[in-house]
């Protein structure tokens, strides 16, 4: 199990209970073992963090980007936490919120794409 600040797991109930469209659209998507028939989880912590979704069997994070990620201090934060998460051997998958209302079905292909070359590799 990756280290996670048990803090953490009150607000990630909150932020399940409150996704965004985007959030809702995908969850639909990978949720019931969809892909490859592995487990996806949503808004679970990993070390100070919540992350959108996260695949442990192929040490995937993706993240639904909405506007505030695309501010100078946006960008900067998501650089260092997408650092911190790449150290625990994770990958970083980010969509944005209008990628993912408007080709859901794009988004669902890229991420099979990247969970079956993450199982392939060694």
């Amino acid at each position: 199990m990756k280290p996670y600040n048990k803090n953490l797991k009150l607000p990630s109930r909150d932020l399940r209970k409150n996704m965004t469209d985007a959030e809702q659209v995908l969850w639909q998507s990978i949720r019931r073992k969809q892909i490859l028939g592995l487990q996806f989880y949503r808004q679970k912590p990993l070390l100070n963090f919540i992350v959108d979704f996260y695949c442990p069997a192929a040490d995937l994070v993706i993240e639904c980007d909405g506007g505030q990620h695309y501010t100078e201090d946006g960008l900067a934060a998501d650089k260092s936490r997408d650092y911190a998460l790449n150290e625990l051997g994770l990958m970083v998958l980010r969509f944005s919120n209008h990628e993912i209302l408007t080709e859901i079905d794009a988004v669902v292909a890229q991420i099979y794409c990247v969970v079956r070359q993450r199982l392939e590799s060694p």
